[in-house]
């Protein structure tokens, strides 16, 4: 391997959510942080590169976009899902949750509902509710170990105010790869009732072995006419704080007010180091990403190796995408409050609690595994010596 994913990186005291949050939120500095989903790796070596030669510059002015800007953007998603996008459907957005944010604001009036999938995504609920939006939510179901779209469910959420759907696709935080016929049944179900469909794709370039994504809007050209794609190099490449990321809308006339809703607010305009970051990692770090999801499915499969056999009362949802595993711990007949102190008072790990991801989610927490396996194996001790405290 090139990549050294096995380096532990001291992130404390680098202004990190992720690291320099926990005392704040539990007042104890000894909590492994699991939560927030970004990577404990460092980017790939060439994106470094290119953002300390635009450093050295020492000129940091008004940024345009490229025409390379796009040429990575549209060979990128056409060599690793197969989509043929066009330059003029790429516009720009300051991470896909303020994308979204936006999209609602564009193509929604105050008090129209938005359909979500339960358990999901949680920032969802708030792009709905603090724009004065109303949730429709249509829960996944939960079969032999494997979620479901519900859709004899989801035909009784369309009515005259509902206007947008939000698809997970890959869903965060349950892991499905959605199939074409689950899209196909989607896509049809929003073009007969005149609902837009956004599809959150953040995570689709994370995919494991044996499954493989479709981006919504491929299913077919009038489908596409109707949905609106978000993408990103931030969890593909641990880019997050750059914010850079990609909308894609076939549409002209919802590209047209998605791009005037931008420039009403002032944020139409890219981050310069973002603008570098992307071209580069879209560019040259195919190479670093193969690699990576290769530690991603060593470190899956350790966890559930270790879950099966020193914390079997605790239950994986394996993902089929994702560095986000959803963990069972509802045999454990705690509470909501019970089950997140075990987490943060006796094992002193921090993972995300799963009823902030909606229906479905009570007695489930999400782990995340992007980080080298040290740190991996140290949480799920801390894990199984906890539950091992409070069973018979």
């Amino acid at each position: 391997m090139r990549y050294d994913f096995d380096k532990v990186i001291d992130r404390k005291n680098t202004n990190s959510i992720k690291w320099d949050h926990v005392k704040s939120v539990f007042g104890d500095e000894d909590i492994l942080p699991m939560w927030v989903a970004d990577m404990d790796f460092s980017a790939p070596p060439p994106v470094i590169e290119a953002l300390k030669r635009r450093a050295e510059l020492g000129i940091y002015g008004y940024p345009k976009r490229p025409r390379a800007y796009y040429e990575a953007i549209i060979n990128w998603v056409q060599k690793r899902h197969g989509w043929e996008v066009k330059k003029e459907w790429l516009t720009y957005s300051p991470g896909v949750v303020a994308g979204i944010n936006l999209l609602i604001l564009a193509l929604t009036q105050p008090g129209e509902k938005v359909i979500i999938q339960p358990p999901v995504y949680y920032p969802f609920y708030f792009c709905i509710q603090n724009n004065g939006r109303q949730i429709s939510e249509n829960p996944l179901k939960l079969i032999d170990g494997r979620y479901h779209m519900d859709f004899d469910d989801l035909a009784k959420r369309a009515d005259e105010r509902t206007r947008l759907m939000i698809l997970c696709s890959p869903h965060n935080p349950v892991g499905r790869v959605w199939e074409r016929e689950d899209l196909l049944k989607i896509g049809e179900f929003c073009f007969n009732h005149d609902i837009i469909l956004i599809s959150d794709e953040i995570h689709s370039d994370l995919v494991y072995p044996g499954h493989k994504h479709i981006p919504a809007a491929m299913i077919s050209d009038e489908l596409a006419q109707n949905t609106i794609t978000c993408m990103a190099p931030s969890k593909t490449f641990n880019l997050a704080g750059l914010k850079s990321s990609v909308i894609i809308i076939p549409n002209q006339a919802h590209r047209r007010d998605f791009n005037n809703m931008l420039n009403n607010i002032g944020v139409g305009m890219d981050n310069i180091f973002g603008l570098v970051a992307l071209e580069s990692a879209y560019r040259y770090g195919e190479d670093w990403l193969e690699e990576l999801l290769g530690y991603l499915t060593q470190n899956l499969d350790f966890l559930i190796k270790f879950v099966e056999e020193r914390i079997p009362k605790v239950g994986v949802i394996r993902p089929e995408a994702t560095y986000l595993v959803w963990l069972d711990f509802r045999d454990l007949g705690l509470d909501g409050r019970g089950l997140m102190e075990l987490m943060t008072k006796k094992a002193k790990v921090w993972l995300d609690d799963g009823p902030i991801f909606g229906p479905g989610g009570e007695g489930f927490q999400r782990i995340n595994i992007a980080c080298p396996r040290e740190t991996l194996e140290e949480g799920l001790k801390r894990i199984e010596s906890a539950v091992k405290s409070i069973l018979p």
